[in-house]
């Protein structure tokens, strides 16, 4: 790929793939204006190197190899939007460093416990998550009880795999 000095811009978006060894490039620090960045099929295994990434407000990492959270405590303060689907995730630990994330598309991950879903309402700002293919939405949705659990669990949410939820308290307002 060309040189990251090159990159002084806002958006930003890797085709090629990326081993692991350019994936930690520390010149993804010198990207301080960068809002979005775009680093998906990249075969990337871990979140690094973040910081510096001080207007990050949309990280798209899908269809990589990625197991973790871990590596986004740099832009906690910042992320809006994280796209991380079709990947390894099976465990929630790390997301709640992300305040102000409002959406979360993960589709196609491994999560299949409520107690790590649970960790989703430690994002003040979730509105709008995809958890499409993981294997708690498949066994929940074949039940008939996906949505309304994930209703009552994260009670801000205005969007759930890509459908809108209308509660009773906007029918009443509307």
């Amino acid at each position: 790929f060309e040189p990251l000095e090159q990159f002084e811009q806002d958006r930003i978006a890797f085709k090629q793939e990326l081993d692991s060894a350019n994936w930690t490039h520390t010149s993804l620090s010198t990207l301080t204006n960068c809002k979005k960045l775009s680093l998906s099929t990249n075969a990337i295994e871990k979140i690094t190197n973040l910081n510096g990434l001080k207007s990050l407000k949309i990280l798209s990492l899908g269809r990589n190899n990625i197991k973790s959270f871990s590596g986004l405590e740099p832009v906690g303060d910042t992320l809006e939007e994280l796209w991380i689907s079709y990947n390894l995730i099976e465990k929630m630990k790390g997301i709640g460093v992300l305040k102000k994330l409002k959406v979360l598309f993960m589709s196609n991950n491994l999560v299949k416990d409520w107690s790590e879903l649970q960790k989703l309402s430690e994002l003040p700002c979730l509105v709008d998550l995809n958890m499409v293919n993981n294997p708690i939405e498949e066994k929940h949705s074949l039940e008939g009880t996906w949505r309304s659990e994930i209703e009552k669990k994260l009670v801000k949410l205005k969007k759930l795999d890509g459908v809108p939820i209308v509660r009773q308290d906007d029918e009443d307002e509307g």
